[in-house]
């Protein structure tokens, strides 16, 4: 297997989503409240499938237990990575997520659930909840329970570009107008803390996890600071975003040829925006924006032409 594999992504409806998907992507989306993306992902709530080739229709989970060469015959038991686009019609609720220890001794998942934004497009003076303003657990239990969410609460502005990692124990959300590209560990746990006394058509509010939420927030916040690198290749950038302990993640801007060596076992790519070509020897594949693909482990060196952006990524 030395050719890229393209995926069909699977779509979740929610009740902050919208039609974004469809509108920037040309995605065809099950409703007009279709939040979520999930665009290369082996997670049993919604596992992408392989969209041509002699794979099509594999699910990557089967092809991670049955053909573990694409992986370069990774040893880890599962899929490590989940790649998403949210469509943030209106505000997600304001959350927290476990981090690895905790998942596993609590509820008995695989792992925790660290994150990361990439925002491709938001409405003006947008902006995303991130961390929390209190100094001890008391103080934030305090807080939630009396609901005093604009003094607790930390909001800051975001812009089209920007750059966002959210380590398991910070509660975040993202508010109305926000379409990013998310990449996560391999994890759906979720503890909600606020959700604006929402209620679903059956007049339900969604469950809250105030225990849990408040146990695995990490007291003080501290936000976690970076420092992308770039490179460059002629007129092409590869931008490092961040290395964590879960996963690294590229932003590769191409503008002309691109000779390119693979430096891990396999690539997670997804086209944000523009158009280009994928040479893997005498072979072409377009990429177009919105498409989503596995670089595989026997793939070692490719061309990039064209002028398209992507987000590249690998545990």
């Amino acid at each position: 297997m030395i050719q890229p594999l393209f995926f069909e992504p699977v779509f979740q409806e929610r009740i902050w989503g919208g039609t974004a998907l469809k509108d920037k992507f040309g995605y065809h989306i099950p409703s007009v409240r279709t939040g979520e993306c999930w665009a290369i992902s082996a997670h049993p709530h919604g596992q992408s499938v392989v969209k041509s080739g002699p794979l099509k229709g594999k699910k990557i989970g089967e092809l991670w237990s049955e053909n573990s060469e694409i992986f370069g015959n990774d040893p880890s038991s599962f899929f490590p990575l989940l790649v998403k686009i949210l469509d943030a019609n209106t505000d997600l609720s304001v959350q927290v997520h476990p981090p690895d220890q905790y998942a596993i001794s609590q509820e008995h998942t695989k792992m925790g659930k660290d994150e990361c934004w990439y925002v491709l497009d938001c409405k003006k003076n947008a902006e995303i909840v991130l961390g929390h303003n209190a100094k001890t657990k008391e103080e934030l239990s305090k807080g939630i329970d009396k609901g005093k969410w604009d003094s607790l609460l930390r909001r800051i502005p975001i812009n089209k570009g920007d750059f966002i990692y959210v380590p398991s124990g910070t509660i975040h959300a993202l508010c109305e107008g926000t379409l990013v590209l998310e990449i996560q560990q391999n994890s759906d746990t979720t503890y909600r803390i606020y959700d604006y006394d929402r209620t679903d058509e059956e007049g339900t509010k969604r469950e809250l996890h105030l225990k849990k939420a408040i146990e695995v927030t990490s007291v003080p916040y501290k936000r976690f600071e970076f420092e992308p690198m770039v490179e460059r290749q002629g007129g092409n950038k590869f931008i490092k975003l961040i290395t964590s302990n879960h996963f690294t993640i590229y932003k590769w801007e191409i503008t002309e040829k691109a000779e390119m060596e693979k430096n891990y076992l396999y690539y997670l790519v997804s086209v944000i925006n523009g158009k280009g070509v994928l040479k893997v020897g005498k072979e072409n594949y377009e990429l177009n924006k919105g498409d989503h693909l596995i670089l595989p482990s026997s793939l070692k060196t490719f061309v990039l032409e064209g002028q398209f952006e992507a987000i590249v990524c690998h545990p």
